[in-house]
């Protein structure tokens, strides 16, 4: 592997790392608040319905623009294959650590194992003659 190649590993893993770590705490921050709404008001029929739904789509829908954001920020190009691998595994690796309260050590496992498995597909370029201009 090269130099520029191990660069850009590292750069995927570190950007996907902090963007799973703000998009948790997002998700799982509108979530608790989606519960308060709940409780505040637990005799109204779906009290907390549509905070919880915002809750979801912003901790899904997050994750992409932060991983591309992450990546441009840093000079990277042509990271479609990483952003797309990060959007289609962060709802099920996130949703589990948000959705069903896990313990604090399982959460910081799960959030390496995304950063870990977004940092691969950061390997894959297009080929010099397919470069985005």
């Amino acid at each position: 592997m090269t130099k520029k190649r191990t660069a850009r590993w590292v750069r995927g893993t570190l950007v996907s790392a902090v963007a799973a770590v703000a998009c948790y705490g997002i998700w799982a921050f509108l979530r608790q608040r989606a519960q308060d709404v709940s409780a505040a008001d637990p005799d109204t029929m779906f009290a907390g319905s549509f905070e919880l739904l915002l809750a979801g789509l912003t901790g899904v829908v997050s994750m992409p623009v932060l991983l591309w954001t992450g990546m441009r920020a840093l000079g990277e190009r042509r990271t479609h294959l990483f952003v797309s691998v990060g959007a289609v595994t962060w709802p099920f690796l996130g949703g589990h650590v948000v959705e069903d309260y896990v313990s604090d050590a399982s959460t910081v496992m799960y959030l390496a194992l995304f950063a870990g498995l977004c940092g691969l597909p950061a390997l894959a370029t297009a080929p010099d003659g397919q470069q985005a201009r």
